[in-house]
């Protein structure tokens, strides 16, 4: 018998730990893999993005079809309690112009030792290469000590999604979720790239950069930015936009936002002499290679007349042949349904076992949300197994 297990070393892991710990439980975190919270660590590999600053409201809106089971949970702890959790760690914040949150120090790396240390002396213990592998008498597990049984008073479950597999996040214990009678949506890749089949004229402009630019997707256009991949095009552009193309949106891309159809044209409409269409355009608009390849790539033939061909500058198709694989995605869609969850997050079907983190079905976009609900459900999954 042990008193409370947490399985499953992330942000929201941790954070039920915390919860946990702090109402005067003993807990046991679980991770697999040798050491804990590797996505996490890796998402602050390009700066760690805590949370986004802005009105409750705007950021609730921002998890769709979830905004209704999440709103008291993120209302809990919202983007303000998570900078102030951050500084609580000793880690100072500052908000960016987009109003994106980071540590001071960029990295994931202090934040999380100095919370491993604060958990160390709650008197949390943690057993790592520690799989768990189906239910017995209790929770089983695949240790290098060979198959150990813990049963414990409740458990909280923050297994993450289904992406980043080498990473912890495979998606492996849906199938025992499901072996329970837990309802499941079935997995989707989130905030990922798509495929594009590159003619060889591509080849030199993969790794390009494609900014000052408007994706829009079902007539919603979003200002940003994409990198052309030797697979397709990723990059924080397409991840804002890729929950729409997934489920079948067309996109099209404004390669000059700033400028009217009407100026576009009057400028393509210029004498070119003998220049080809390309260099007028290079000339003319100001165009880099990598939006004139994508051009060439997605519309060639290009329209000899000028208003044709500003309306393709103005709104280009972009062909591709679907999302990367699921394992690619920053993040998932799918999980554990909330109709199958108590409004404290415990399993109906499984009666003191509690879920939290991107194992839930819900999906948001990058910039700081996906670590904010993260953090938010770990800590409503803690304190209401603490009651257990």
């Amino acid at each position: 018998m042990v008193d409370t297990l947490v399985i499953g070393a992330g942000p929201a892991g941790l954070m039920a730990a915390e919860e946990l710990a702090r109402a005067g439980r003993q807990v046991v975190v679980i991770e697999a893999k040798p050491s804990v919270s590797r996505k996490f660590l890796m998402a602050g590999k390009s700066g760690l993005n805590l949370t986004k600053d802005q009105p409750f409201e705007v950021l609730l809106a921002r998890y769709g079809e979830a905004s209704g089971p999440l709103r008291d949970i993120l209302k809990a702890f919202d983007a303000e309690a998570v900078q102030d959790w951050a500084r609580g760690l000793g880690q100072e914040v500052f908000t960016g112009s987009s109003g994106q949150v980071f540590p001071k120090a960029m990295k994931t790396s202090p934040l999380l030792r100095a919370w491993l240390v604060r958990l160390t002396e709650m008197g949390v213990e943690f057993r790592t290469r520690w799989r768990w592998i189906g239910w017995g008498e209790g929770f089983e597990f695949e240790t290098p000590e060979g198959v150990q049984t813990l049963a414990p008073k409740a458990c909280v479950l923050a297994l993450g999604g289904a992406s980043w597999a080498r990473l912890g996040s495979d998606g492996a214990w849906a199938k025992l979720l499901a072996a329970k009678g837990v309802e499941l949506t079935p997995f989707k890749p989130a905030n990922m790239g798509f495929c594009v089949d590159w003619s060889p004229y591509m080849t030199k402009h993969f790794g390009a950069p494609v900014k000052g630019i408007t994706l829009t997707t079902n007539d919603a256009p979003i200002r940003g930015e994409f990198v052309i991949s030797k697979r397709g095009v990723e990059g924080s552009g397409i991840y804002a936009v890729s929950k729409a193309m997934r489920d079948g949106a067309d996109l099209t891309i404004d390669l000059m936002p700033d400028w009217s159809v009407e100026r576009v044209q009057g400028r393509l409409a210029r004498p070119r002499g003998k220049v080809t269409v390309m260099n007028h355009m290079r000339k003319a608009l100001k165009l880099d290679a990598a939006k004139l390849a994508l051009l060439q790539e997605f519309a060639r033939p290009l329209p000899a007349d000028a208003g044709e061909l500003a309306k393709v500058i103005k709104a280009l198709p972009v062909k591709h042949s679907g999302p990367r694989p699921i394992d690619e995605a920053i993040s998932t869609a799918g999980g554990v349904a909330f109709a199958a969850l108590t409004e404290g997050l415990e399993l109906k079907a499984v009666p003191t076992v509690f879920c939290a983190g991107e194992m839930l079905d819900w999906e948001a976009p990058t910039g700081g949300y996906l670590i904010t609900a993260s953090l938010a459900t770990g800590r409503w999954a803690g304190r209401a197994a603490a009651k257990s």
